[in-house]
């Protein structure tokens, strides 16, 4: 019944919900710490809730299927045209899109990144090729890079936290031919551009290749993950063949209201980024205090590598703090999400007594 490209097709495993741990632990919702998806741990804007609030009897109303007012803030933020965006119900689904639409024999990627590049590509039934580092190495990308159809460049990394520089996601771009696809995946971006210029990719100046999908997201550093809001940025001709597969509506009036207001609260973004690195500069100290090997990350996140993953993440899950296990990517690394000050510091002192 079913299409034989499933029977090897793994299923995305999302960080443990917080409902979960109730259930298994009996312990109670405001004593967990969730520290496992990323999410920012500030919330989203409170401007942005109190709109929100106001459409909520328009619930049985579609949204405008054209998102004017989304992509106009959009195109201002990065100053471009709006016919150079999509929306989609977060950034992945713009990532399927783009597979769908080119239906390709093999795609490239690092050894360890975000899953979905892998599971949305063999979907359609593409081999996989994965560079021989779990980290980004272009060198190694420059090895396969004739041979493949779509090439995905996470900057910076998930789940592993590693940024390339723009300068050499720029170089290698310019030496890949013009009937491969370049996905850039700036999930993270606005972390990246924080703490490092270097690392910024200048969204205006991809328009320029006629190869090149740029992909961002609300859910992280404006704190919707909830609302399911992403978005694709490329050339005119890339955009209205993604949109061919695109379904109406494919965002909530709610959602769409909700990224309309973040992008006019830039001070709830910039502030919430700062403070992530504030505070995770407190693991960094905690690693070399503890000898730990650690990836120097420009998310809201930082990879831990330790002997027994596994059983560091089960034993945290047990007094209520949720972190990813990287153990699934080949790796005994735990990933933990940068959260406010309190919980860190339970999280950190829970690891001193572990490691």
């Amino acid at each position: 019944m079913f299409s034989k490209k499933l029977d090897n097709l793994k299923t995305y495993e999302a960080g443990k919900p917080i409902e979960l741990v109730v259930r298994e632990f009996g312990i109670e919702p405001k004593d967990i710490i969730k520290l496992a998806s990323n999410e920012n741990p500030y919330g989203c804007s409170k401007k942005v809730q109190e709109e929100v609030k106001k459409i909520i009897p328009q619930m049985s109303v579609y949204p405008d299927d054209s998102m004017y007012e989304l992509k106009e803030g959009l195109a201002k933020k990065f100053e471009i045209e709006s016919k150079n965006i999509i929306i989609g119900a977060g950034s992945d689904q713009v990532l399927e899109f783009a597979i769908h639409a080119i239906e390709p024999k093999k795609v490239l990627m690092s050894k360890t990144t975000f899953a979905m590049y892998e599971i949305y590509s063999k979907q359609v039934g593409a081999e996989i090729i994965k560079t021989p580092s779990h980290e980004h190495n272009l060198d190694e990308f420059r090895q396969y890079k004739d041979e493949v159809d779509i090439i995905f460049i996470c900057v910076p990394n998930n789940p592993l936290g590693e940024c390339l520089d723009w300068s050499d996601v720029k170089e290698f771009i310019d030496e890949v031919s013009k009937e491969t696809l370049i996905i850039i995946d700036g999930a993270y971006q606005e972390y990246a551009s924080f703490k490092d210029t270097n690392k910024k990719i200048p969204i205006k100046e991809l328009l320029n290749y006629p190869n090149v999908l740029y992909t961002g997201t609300f859910s992280k550093a404006y704190g919707l993950g909830g609302m399911r809001i992403g978005y694709g940025i490329a050339n005119e001709y890339i955009i209205q063949n993604l949109y061919k597969l695109r379904p109406p509506f494919n965002i909530t009036t709610l959602s769409l209201k909700a990224g309309i207001e973040a992008l006019k609260d830039e001070e709830f973004v910039n502030n919430s980024i700062k403070q992530n690195f504030i505070e995770m500069q407190r693991y960094v100290e905690f690693c070399q205090k503890k000898n730990l090997k650690y990836i120097p990350s420009y998310t809201n996140f930082i990879t831990i590598f330790v002997n027994n993953s596994t059983e560091i993440a089960d034993n945290l899950l047990k007094i209520g703090i949720i972190i990813r296990d990287l153990a699934g990517y080949g790796i005994s690394a735990i990933r933990i999400t940068i959260g406010q000050p309190s919980q860190n510091t339970k999280v950190l002192l829970a690891l001193d007594k572990l490691i």
